[in-house]
């Protein structure tokens, strides 16, 4: 008796000490949190994580963007459909961009690398690789 009171000591506090965020378990299924990637910041924002993300989205794009001329000088508009990942380290990676005027597409691209370095998004309480895909109209 005692040396199965002592191995399911040991068990519990063995499992304990590997519990981790964003993880819960619950009889036989185990969940896990994801977590977004947060724009520096809003750590500690009054809005949530996601209407500061798309607000701090906004203001670069509408800072950073400069529209493209054509040869006779004229702005270039169009949509252009950007994919990207923000990788475990936080920065831009994997960036491209599909749309009819190659010259907004170029544009979007360089927006979307200006982008700053943030807290990556978590997995299981784990920094995770996170991909976006985002229209922009210009």
């Amino acid at each position: 008796m005692k040396k199965f009171i002592l191995v399911s000591a040991i068990f519990l506090f063995t499992n304990l000490s590997y519990a981790q965020e964003g993880v819960k378990v619950e009889g036989n299924s185990v969940s896990t949190r994801e977590i977004a990637p947060v724009w520096p910041g809003c750590e500690g924002s009054e809005l949530s994580s996601k209407d500061c993300f798309n607000k701090k989205l906004n203001l670069h794009i509408k800072e950073n963007f400069k529209y493209p001329r054509d040869t006779k000088g004229g702005f270039i508009r169009g949509k252009s459909t950007i994919s990207f990942s923000i990788d475990v380290n936080g920065k831009v990676a994997d960036v491209s961009a599909v749309g009819p005027e190659k010259a907004v597409n170029q544009e979007a691209v360089r927006i979307v690398k200006l982008f700053p370095k943030m807290k990556p998004g978590t997995g299981g309480g784990k920094p995770k690789k996170t991909e976006y895909t985002m229209a922009f109209n210009f």
